[in-house]
């Protein structure tokens, strides 16, 4: 175990950080690359295109690599590099006395930010100091070297770019692809994977950091436990390629300190492993059961005991048993949790039992049966591990136990008893949920002239909807209003021979004329709505919507007509005007007039406040924006997101793919399948106790208990625990989420997952199951919760500093392998955890670009909120998938054999897909042959391609067939639509 001493100049863990360019203190200084120019051609539809031009995209976002940001307003002519080299944190270093990493300076008490030396592009001509200035620090820990004096001073701001001196940089002619983008209006940060030294010395830039002394390293020693020393997987290169001299074939594949990129971990390699591993086989899950499958690896999963990991995953599936060695750590202790997660294709349905014949779960905490309750005095008490008490076996339920073990009898009968996941009916039956339209017939709409489609997109909808009985839609309740300043709502009942139509004009106190009419079974008021709908793009405009219309309004009418009806149900709003916040006439309220932490993230409180009575009611709202518009202060999308439901924002619906798109969002929402009034309780062992659940939901008083009014199989929250005491390593670890839900139809029910972990007094177990695609989904999740009340920097810096620190520690009381000072050592399941934690820190949420707009990142940051792990890490790290240039069949090609996310893996000749869970980019190369643009395309010349968001050409040929297949099987495992 290598232990850093304390008279060591510098310790490998802050050697590791400098080169790297990590620092706790402060973040680094800006520093440029100037990359040569792309040009995205989109196969989707964006919210707002804007023409290309030739640009130089440069960085301002930190000490660490830069992460490309594509999206369509980031579209540049010509040719590009998707993004910038993000696989810096897993680089070897190699000591060099003439390159300094970042030391404070003592008497400011802060750090002096890193050095960067602009050059002119001229080949692969190394950079040269221009001047040499000396630091010193008096901690035993930090070396004295000369850095690089930087030859501009830099001053970062908190939230915005951080680069004010592009006109040094020098532009580089494109020459090198096309980029073809086919999908929505926010984009992922494509990560892209390379040492930043390579990157670095391609544009004629050295780039060191140190970070200060860390706290770790005045822990105590910890040992190795004796049955694992020497057997965990690290990550050390070997000796032999750190000593042997490396002929550099070109700047792009070799490093100035002699590294060969390759050489380095590599995400795409981790989950290629595990695929290989895993891929179509069976991982059976029972208690104290090992490391899953990765999240991205498709899988078959058996319950014999414990909760399938798609529906909870916990972040260590060995927790340590001791507070102080999780801190120790700086690894997060918790879960993610999906409480609707899908089985997969070949899995058992889950198993349902009704709420009579189900054994009735702990009467003092209310945790529900499971696996993990302890069955004691023959079968009739059995033991809580969540609040460590004993309850009584009701008589109707008992059964005797049998065995050492004290198993009962009817154990493998029941599914509460033997599944890790079961759902319970509960026997009263609630109202169906309803589906409520609202469409926009102001001024503004009736000008756009896109009521016509929209209506004819609803009528359609709702033609497929009418089903046979028996189906979950067949007795669909639905409801149909209009407004502009007012209210019209229509009756609609089938005694009528015509709808009538109800204005309200009192907005501001909404009194329902009536009840009866306004929510009626679909197959009751089919011609009844069509008649309605044929009428409306032919309304005239009575009032003046200059001013704009609050979509305040059409929300507060739905959930008067669900409250009055008592039922819950999704509400779908088809919004034009122009957006403005409800009721913000004083000049005192809002977001300037309160002594609270100002954030762009932070809604208002009249959106907080409505967003709870939704929540109350079970209204899921669905906003349609139709007509793209900023406005600084008005962004939409709160209420949507705190509710379940979704913004959707369109360009006028001028496009035939934002039409496609339209119609496919229209369809998902109204038949995916949604739980209703949803109550998720959270329970840990009593050991441990909830102390964070982050995710798109309004907080209650208790993270242990959330309430949210709808929510779908995509819904993901992250559970953070921190221990009360120390556990007992012969019980585990406990985990519990309990759901309580309506469905479409009104039923009630109860879906129970639980987790068994096993615990552990060594660190190093702890280290061992950990998986960098979990710890990315929860440090995403927390930090994106956190921008709602904490700086942006302040953010960054702790999320560089805690996986800092987190490896240091590894390397210091676990690594089993005598490495040198220069290597980095990294667990074998964290391999790829740097390159996820730093994609993290540069996406636009945390860290803007200088084409971010405020609606562009408030929408990715709602966006990434809800999403599962294998959506997380494909949108922080996309999938670079090569696609060939002439095919025999048009089967679709294998997308498994995807390639490093970094510009070297762009090959001139070479065509390739990028798929992220929001965007879709297809990347021609400048060399590509002319039949290939023919079968593609329909044309032959490279230049003449089209620019932007774009649909591929129906051409009967096999490649255009193979590829436009895959690309629709790709989409289709998406749950939005993507540009």
């Amino acid at each position: 175990m290598d232990v850093p001493t304390a008279n060591q100049s510098q310790t490998p863990s802050h050697q590791w950080a400098g080169q790297n360019g990590w620092s706790t203190a402060s973040p680094a200084g800006p520093l440029c690359y100037p990359l040569p120019s792309v040009q995205h051609l989109s196969l989707g539809s964006p919210s707002d295109q804007s023409p290309c031009y030739d640009y130089l995209q440069t960085s301002n976002q930190g000490c660490l690599s830069n992460l490309g940001t594509i999206s369509p307003r980031n579209n540049t002519h010509h040719s590009t590099l998707f993004a910038n080299n993000a696989d810096q944190s897993v680089q070897h270093i190699i000591p060099n006395a003439n390159v300094s990493p970042m030391v404070a300076a003592p008497s400011q008490g802060r750090n002096i930010p890193p050095s960067s030396l602009p050059l002119m592009n001229k080949g692969t001509q190394p950079c040269e100091p221009q001047q040499m200035s000396l630091y010193s620090h008096h901690s035993p820990y930090q070396a004295i070297s000369p850095p690089f004096q930087p030859q501009y001073a830099h001053q970062g701001s908190l939230n915005g770019p951080q680069s004010p001196h592009q006109k040094h940089l020098p532009i580089i002619p494109a020459s090198f692809g096309q980029c073809v983008n086919q999908n929505p209006q926010c984009t992922p940060q494509f990560a892209f994977e390379r040492a930043n030294m390579e990157s670095a010395v391609s544009a004629g830039y050295i780039h060191n950091h140190a970070l200060p002394t860390s706290p770790i390293q005045q822990q105590p020693q910890w040992t190795l436990p004796p049955h694992s020393r020497g057997s965990v997987s690290e990550f050390v290169p070997s000796a032999a390629v750190q000593d042997r001299n490396i002929t550099p074939q070109s700047p792009n594949s070799e490093s100035r300190y002699g590294l060969d990129p390759e050489l380095l971990p590599s995400a795409v390699k981790v989950i290629a492993e595990d695929r290989a591993e895993w891929e179509g086989k069976v991982f059976v899950s029972e208690p104290f059961s090992r490391l899953p499958p990765l999240a991205t690896t498709s899988c078959i999963i058996e319950d014999r005991g414990n909760a399938s990991p798609f529906a909870i995953r916990s972040t260590s599936y060995c927790v340590p048993c001791e507070g102080q060695t999780a801190l120790l750590s700086r690894l997060p202790v918790g879960a993610l949790v999906t409480p609707l997660a899908k089985q997969n294709a070949g899995e058992k349905p889950l198993p349902v039992c009704t709420e009579p014949e189900c054994v009735v779960g702990c009467g003092w905490c209310g945790a529900s049966m499971c696996p993990a309750m302890g069955w004691q005095d023959c079968g009739q008490r059995f033991y809580c591990p969540f609040c460590g008490k004993l309850s009584e076996v009701p008589w109707q339920h008992y059964q005797p136990t049998k065995g050492v073990e004290g198993v009962r009898v009817d154990k493998d009968k029941r599914p509460e008893l033997c599944m890790g996941s079961y759902e319970i009916i509960k026997s009263q039956k609630g109202e169906p949920a309803a589906l409520l339209l609202a469409l926009d017939v102001s001024a503004s709409a009736l000008r756009g002239g896109y009521l016509e489609f929209v209506t004819q997109q609803i009528h359609s909808l709702l033609t497929s909807l009418n089903r046979e009985d028996g189906d979950a839609f067949s007795d669909v309740r639905v409801g149909l209003m209009t407004y502009d300043s007012r209210i019209h709502l229509y009756d609609l009942s089938p005694a009528l021979s015509r709808p009538h139509m109800l204005v309200i004009t009192e907005t501001e106190d909404l009194q329902l004329p009536v009840r009866e009419g306004l929510l009626v079974p679909l197959k009751h008021c089919l011609d009844s709505i069509n008649s309605v709908l044929q009428l409306i793009p032919q309304f005239t405009a009575e009032c003046d919507d200059s001013s704009g219309v609050p979509v305040e309004l059409p929300v507060k009418a739905g959930l008067a007509v669900l409250q009055a009806l008592s039922c819950p149900g999704k509400l779908l709003i088809f919004h034009t005007a122009p957006l403005i916040e409800m009721g913000h006439t004083n000049s005192s309220s809002g977001f300037f007039g309160s002594n609270k932490p100002k954030s762009i993230f932070q809604p208002s409180e009249s959106a907080i406040s409505l967003a709870k009575e939704c929540v109350r009611q079970g209204c899921g709202v669905h906003l349609f924006v139709l007509s793209q518009q900023d406005v600084g202060g008005a962004w939409p999308g709160h209420i949507p997101y705190l509710t379940g439901g979704a913004l959707h924002t369109y360009s006028h619906l001028q496009g035939e793919l934002d039409r496609e798109r339209f119609s496919t969002d229209l369809k998902r929402i109204v038949e995916t399948d949604t739980g209703y009034r949803a109550q998720l309780r959270i329970f840990v062992s009593k050991d441990l106790r909830v102390s964070g659940c982050y995710g798109l939901f309004v907080p209650g008083p208790s993270p242990g208990q959330v309430a949210m009014a709808t929510l779908d199989w995509w819904t993901t929250l992250a559970v953070e625990l921190a221990h009360t005491r120390a556990l007992d390593e012969t019980r585990g670890v406990a985990i519990q989420t309990v759901l309580s839900y309506s469905t479409q139809t009104g039923d009630r029910r109860t879906r129970v997952h639980t987790l068994t972990l096993r615990c552990s007094r060594h660190l190093q177990d702890a280290f061992r199951h950990y998986q960098a695609q979990t710890l990315l989904t929860f440090y995403c999740k927390k930090m994106y919760c956190a921008v709602l009340e904490r700086p942006l920097q302040e953010l960054r810096e702790e999320l560089q500093t805690e996986i800092t620190e987190a490896l240091a520690s590894y390397r210091k009381h676990c690594c089993s392998s005598s490495v040198s000072g220069g290597q980095l050592v990294l667990p074998q399941y964290l391999r790829a955890l740097p390159v996820y934690i730093n994609s993290l820190r540069k996406s636009e949420v945390l860290l803007p670009g200088l084409r971010s707009s405020v609606h562009q990142r408030l929408q990715q940051r709602c966006q990434v909120l809800g999403m599962d792990t294998c959506s997380t890490a494909t949108h922080f790290y996309p999938l670079l998938l090569p696609l060939p240039l002439s095919v025999e069949n048009s089967n679709p090609p294998n997308p498994e054999n995807a390639l490093r996310c970094c510009a070297a893996s762009l090959e001139p000749r070479g065509l390739y897909l990028v798929h992220a869970p929001l965007t879709v980019l297809l990347w021609v190369g400048t060399q590509v042959p002319a039949s290939t643009l023919v079968e593609l395309f329909n044309s032959s010349c490279f230049s003449s391609l089209p620019s932007g968001e774009t649909k591929l050409p129906v051409l009967e040929n096999p490649l255009s067939i193979s590829i436009r297949s895959l690309i629709d099987t790709l989409n289709s495992q998406m749950p939005c639509g993507r540009k």
